[in-house]
């Protein structure tokens, strides 16, 4: 079990670094593209990837869709999710915007409610709430009551990606991880290019490596992350998502000299405990 655990932190660990490269390399596509079109190049640039190593596995009927409605919700979903995210590194840092992102922990619990049935204590309802008050601590940055359209972006964003996750709970019931993964990568590329085709920037010579990254990392960290879960519970390697933090600080300062903020700092340390307190509570049934 102890061995099981580590590959499962070890891989998560992984997955986050590989996550964080690619919002790198979209924060800087963004620069010269649309977010529709950043959002396009994400899904289109990694399916090859996915569709390579299904075929040299040969488990071409692990794609197979066994409810095909629910996987094309999660594409419609999927596309409105990083579309949003994608805009809102545009005017954010990484550090900014994944400190409200990771306020989607706390958003999957509140939503499990309704969506799965399941019961949820005063403690973890307790716990939400504040880590929502954290939320608000960020999209104040300025302290002036000023929220940034950025930062409403990137709360957007992870409701809609609590809500991807819910029905990632339901497809696992009769669906594989490979098909999950594929099916909402088709159908975002199908999305997100149809929309991109009405603001579409030529593509530069010198952004093919950027768009290459922004494959192979996605690929490698849906691997990775897959992996760590199936390797160790959730409540042994879901803390490890919250170091994309210490990522997204670390590139902001390497490649855009930019520092968080004190609010910044308070927000994500509110956000960051009620998360873990929320998986503690999870892990103990309450």
């Amino acid at each position: 079990m102890q061995s099981s655990n580590l590959r499962g932190i070890l891989s998560m660990i992984v997955a986050v670094a590989a996550f964080s490269v690619m919002d790198v390399t979209m924060k800087r596509l963004v620069e010269t593209y649309s977010p529709m079109q950043v959002t396009f190049m994400r899904a289109i640039a990694s399916l090859p990837f996915l569709l390579l190593a299904t075929g040299l596995w040969g488990r071409w009927r692990d794609i197979v869709p066994q409810r095909i409605g629910l996987h094309l919700l999660r594409g419609c979903i999927g596309v409105a999710m990083l579309w949003l995210f994608v805009y809102a590194v545009r005017f954010l840092s990484l550090a900014d915007a994944y400190t409200i992102y990771m306020s989607a922990p706390l958003l999957i619990t509140a939503l499990a409610v309704p969506f799965l049935g399941e019961r949820v204590g005063w403690r973890r309802w307790a716990a939400v709430i504040v880590g929502l008050i954290g939320v608000i601590v960020v999209l104040k940055p300025s302290g002036t009551g000023i929220i940034t359209i950025g930062g409403l972006a990137a709360l957007a964003s992870a409701v809609l990606y609590a809500i991807s996750a819910i029905t990632i709970r339901i497809l696992s019931r009769t669906d594989t991880g490979a098909a999950i993964i594929f099916w909402v990568l088709l159908f975002m590329a199908l999305f997100s290019g149809f929309f991109a085709l009405f603001d579409w920037t030529p593509l530069q010579r010198e952004h093919g490596w950027l768009i290459l990254g922004v494959g192979l990392s996605g690929a490698i960290g849906q691997h990775f992350i897959t992996y760590a879960f199936r390797q160790a519970s959730p409540a042994v390697v879901a803390p490890i998502e919250y170091t994309a933090l210490l990522w997204g600080m670390t590139f902001d300062w390497l490649l855009w000299l930019t520092l968080p903020g004190s609010r910044m700092l308070i927000g994500a340390g509110i956000i960051v405990g009620s998360g873990l307190y929320v998986i503690y509570r999870e892990r103990v049934g309450k």
